[in-house]
């Protein structure tokens, strides 16, 4: 566990997520500083840890790094801007999550509570795997995609970068998707999506004719 601050990016709902994974592992509370662009939150607290603006300061920032933001460009956008290599990018694992030993972890990735990384499983840098989300053994999960809660990806799915599987949704084994997809919360995705679709429904079809 790294002894040196960690900056915490974001101070919304899921940095509260973050915030309160770090603490279980035990991080203490001034280790953990909070970081957002609101002014208005300057010199709050979130779960009994500072909160400072702006997001970046312009001296920079040292230490550690976690960006807890929903949005997979903003996260990407600012992880690359922090100015710490993506070696000070810290992974996040609740206590309570489970991950087996040979599944792999990007860097800024975040596993939440009652997560499943399954056996050989590969999640890249800066994806959420939120609460009680599945990603079963042989996945592969690109880079800053989002597994919504209680989401579930089936033996050796393949889910590209910055894809949103919505809170819910369920993907059959085998199953290749694009980059840049949106599968709407509760779909059952039967077969390969391509790149920048949105798909919704039991089972998942494309949800506007220009995407038929």
């Amino acid at each position: 566990m790294p002894t040196e601050t960690v900056h915490v990016l974001g101070a919304g709902g899921h940095g509260r997520v973050v915030v309160d994974s770090l603490q279980l592992l035990g991080y203490p509370a001034h280790a953990i500083r909070v970081r957002d662009d609101r002014e208005d939150l300057n010199g709050s607290t979130m779960l009994g840890c500072a909160v400072e603006a702006p997001t970046i300061p312009a001296e920079g920032l040292n230490g550690w790094v976690h960006a807890a933001v929903g949005s997979a460009p903003i996260r990407r956008r600012l992880l690359e801007q922090c100015g710490l290599p993506a070696e000070r990018w810290l992974t996040v694992v609740h206590p309570r999550a489970c991950v087996a030993g040979s599944a792999k972890l990007g860097p800024a990735s975040l596993v939440a509570a009652q997560a499943v990384i399954g056996p050989c499983a590969e999640i890249q840098t800066g994806v959420i795997v939120n609460h009680g989300a599945v990603v079963d053994h042989d996945c592969h999960v690109g880079a800053y995609a989002h597994i919504a809660p209680c989401a579930s990806l089936g033996g050796g799915v393949q889910v590209g970068e910055r894809v949103l599987v919505g809170a819910g949704a369920r993907i059959l084994p085998g199953v290749r998707i694009g980059d840049d997809v949106v599968i709407g919360a509760g779909a059952v995705v039967l077969t390969d999506i391509p790149p920048g679709q949105t798909w919704t429904g039991l089972p998942a079809r494309p949800a506007n004719k220009e995407n038929k």
